[in-house]
Order: structure tokens, then sequence, then C-alpha cells
């Protein structure tokens, strides 16, 4: 008994914050754990190492880190917890006096977790950061239907608001032959999506020496891929040659991810955006024309330092006049060495709160007008998983997530289906 105990694999359990990117990464480096004989279990489960996977955009992603380490702690007390990415490149030292925590990594630096795991005996805190690009993908390690595929990263951009140019460094892109070289693998190993990410995509070119329009031609000649998604572009850099690129191809889905953050110019203009709202506008009608059926998302942050009701209703009026389908709500977060951070005017906690709401309830009123439009139309979905019920769920390629009723296994496959009902928000299909 006690030499099966010895050579029981190790176990690892995983848990990603945040954006696409995240999720990219932490396939990779799931992978690498597999390679070197680990199995992956469920995270909250017993495990000999625990990796958190950390996102630092806003407060509540802060918060919601510390209570993952807390929780890793309690369900592998004699187990290893990592703290990696973004939060640990902030906050390091006070991550360090939390309970548990064994070793705690950058944004580059956990790349070599297993490295930094051989060597720790003691709590380990790397987080040097450097320029290097270092590739990510997910992973048939981490079981996700559509892949994400990392081909930027950093930012040079100085929004008043962000802190991630802080947490990921500056910009750097991956070259066009080493992007396809990954997407061919992904699709070996049978997926037929792929979900360009990084934290800029748009700053591609000017990093990389290679456009982004031609990089989307590349994968879309690549024999086995089916669909391919971008998972948001700044507006400013989303250019005609890339529509007409993503125009010539049924691979290229209509769904676009815009950041707009405000739909009033005198807080695009504190946020050092590089856009208007007229020109935000302009783009998404343009994209309309030629996508008429088009899921459009948009992040939005609320409660900018100075923002007064007379600019909070401005972009509430911008968001019910322009067609944004998909909403991402976000309070403005103080974020050390901001250039917002040392505003005087910010806004009151319960403010922000009351306006957050009011926009996530247009939000989904728009959501479901968008979904009822469709109705009674053909869709392609690739499903991705069955629900409690049993019924399978997908996204269609404008990004309505449907469910549909099926005794066959949907897993990974692209059926076209016909959009009938709306109960409960939830858009139901049938298989044709």
């Amino acid at each position: 008994m006690e030499n099966i105990e010895l050579n029981a694999p190790k176990r690892v359990s995983f848990h990603t914050l945040g954006c696409r990117l995240n999720f990219s990464e932490s396939g990779t480096i799931a992978a690498d754990f597999e390679a070197r004989g680990y199995s992956i279990v469920d995270f909250g489960t017993e495990s000999d190492v625990t990796f958190i996977n950390t996102c630092t955009v806003t407060d509540k992603a802060d918060s919601t880190c510390r209570n993952l380490i807390r929780k890793a702690h309690r369900s592998s007390p004699e187990g290893k917890v990592i703290v990696a990415g973004c939060y640990a490149q902030m906050e390091a030292e006070a991550i360090s006096k939390m309970e548990g925590v064994d070793l705690i990594l950058g944004t580059s630096e956990k790349y070599r977790v297993l490295d930094f795991l051989d060597e720790a005996q003691e709590q380990l805190i790397r987080v040097d950061q450097t320029n290097e690009f270092w590739e990510a993908s997910t992973t048939l390690a981490d079981k996700h239907t559509r892949a994400f595929l990392k081909i930027q990263d950093g930012c040079n951009y100085v929004c008043s608001f962000c802190i991630i140019p802080f947490a990921r460094g500056r910009s750097k892109a991956l070259p066009i032959k080493d992007v396809v070289r990954q997407a061919r693998e992904l699709v070996k190993n049978g997926y037929k999506e792929i979900v360009l990410t990084g934290v800029n995509i748009g700053e591609y070119e000017a990093k990389s020496g290679e456009k982004l329009s031609n990089l989307a031609q590349e994968l879309i000649n690549l024999e086995g891929l089916e669909r391919l998604r971008f998972s948001s572009v700044e507006p400013n850099t989303f250019d005609q040659k890339l529509i007409s690129v993503m125009k010539s191809s049924s691979k290229c889905l209509d769904h676009f991810h815009l950041p707009l953050q405000s739909g009033c110019d005198k807080t695009l203009e504190k946020m050092r955006r590089k856009y208007d709202s007229s020109f935000y506008e302009q783009l998404v009608s343009k994209l309309k024309s030629d996508y008429p059926d088009a899921g459009i998302g948009a992040d939005i942050i609320v409660g900018h330092p100075g923002e007064s009701d007379k600019d909070f209703n401005e972009t509430v009026k911008f968001l019910e006049r322009v067609p944004i389908t998909h909403f991402h709500v976000f309070p403005y977060s103080k974020r050390k060495n901001t250039t917002a951070a040392k505003e005087e005017d910010h806004i009151q906690h319960h403010i922000k709160k009351s306006r957050v709401q009011a926009i996530v309830e247009l939000g989904e009123k728009k959501l479901l007008q968008f979904s009822n439009d469709q109705l009674g139309k053909e869709a392609s979905v690739l499903f991705e998983r069955q629900d409690d019920e049993g019924l399978w769920e997908g996204y269609t390629s404008n990004f309505i997530r449907v469910k549909v009723s099926s005794n066959l296994d949907l897993k990974n496959s692209i059926k076209r289906v016909l959009l009938k009902t709306i109960e409960s928000s939830q858009v139901f299909a049938e298989v044709l």
C-alpha cells in the first residue's frame, strides 16, 4: 500500500480568472503539468498543487483571487498553492502574507512554474517580468471546445483606468508563421473554432511588422479550420482591410467585440481612449451593414472619476441607440499607479452600483431583443456541452447561446439549427 501511494501520479488543479488570454495561457501550462506526469483534477478537490491564474482588472477580481487562495488552502492544506499572473505581478507582497501560499509568479514567470516548483523549499516570489513573448493556446488538457490562441501580449496604450500595461508590460506579438504553426496543431487536435486572443491585438502589426488582415487570411486558408473569431479589437485599429478579408470567407464569424468603455466624449477623453463616440458608432454601422445579423460586444466602465449624471446619461442614450448586443459592464476600480487613481472627483460606491445595474438591465433587454429578432432563422452552432437537463448548448456564429434536445452526442460538432423559441431569456433551437 505504501508503494502505491508513493508511485501514484501527482494531482494538480487549476482555476483561471479574467480574459480569454488567461485561459489560453492556463491551457499551455496545464499541458506542461501533464507532460511532467501530473493528473488534472477539479479545483476545490484535494490536490498536490493548485495553480491560480489571476486577474487584477478590478477590485472585485482582486477579492475573488483572495477567496480562491483561501479555498485552495482549505481543500488541500498539505498541497502547494501557486498564485500567478496579473494580480501576483502587482500585489506579490500582499499575497505572500496569506496563509498557504507557496509560490508567487508574475505574468512572465508563470510559464516556468515547474522549474520554480522544483526549487521552492519555502515561499518563493518571482515577479521580475521580461519582454519575452510566451506562446500559449488551449490544449487538450483543459478540455475547452473552442481553442483560444494567443497572438499578442502587453499594451502600449496609457488608458487612465487600466493597470494591465503595468501587469503585462509593453506590447509584443507572435509572427504569422508561428501563429499558423500553432493553429495547425490545434486543428490537428480536433478544434473546429479558434479565437485569437491578446491584450490589444490591434497592435499586432506595430509589434510583428505583419498585418492582422494577412494573419486572418493565412488562417482562413488553413485546411480543417471551420470557424475563426477575434476576441477583442480596439475600435481605432479595426480597419477596412481586415473587414474585407473577413467578409471574403464564411469561416470568419459575424461576432465582433469592440471595447467602448463610455458613450460620452468627455469621459472618453478623460479615459485617454483613441476614438470618440461618433467614430465608434460609424464603425458599428459599417459592420452591421456588412453583417446584418452581427452580434456586437462592448466593454463598458461606469463611474470613472468625474463622470456626472449628465455624462452617464449620454452613455445610456448612446447604448440605447447603437446596435450593441452583448454588454460587459464594470464599475470603475481605482488601480494603483494609474492616472485616474490620482483624480480627486471619484464617484461614490452606491452611485457606481446603481449605474452598473441600469446598464446591465439595458444590456439584458437589448440581448433579448436581438435574440427575438433571430427567431425563425437558421444558424450554425458549435455545440460545447450538455446542461443538467441533458440539453446540448452551443453558440451561433453571432454569439447567441442556444439549447437543443438531441439523442446524439453533439459535443464539438457544428450543426445547422432553426432558432424557434425563447423561454426565460434562453434560446431554444431544433437541429435541421
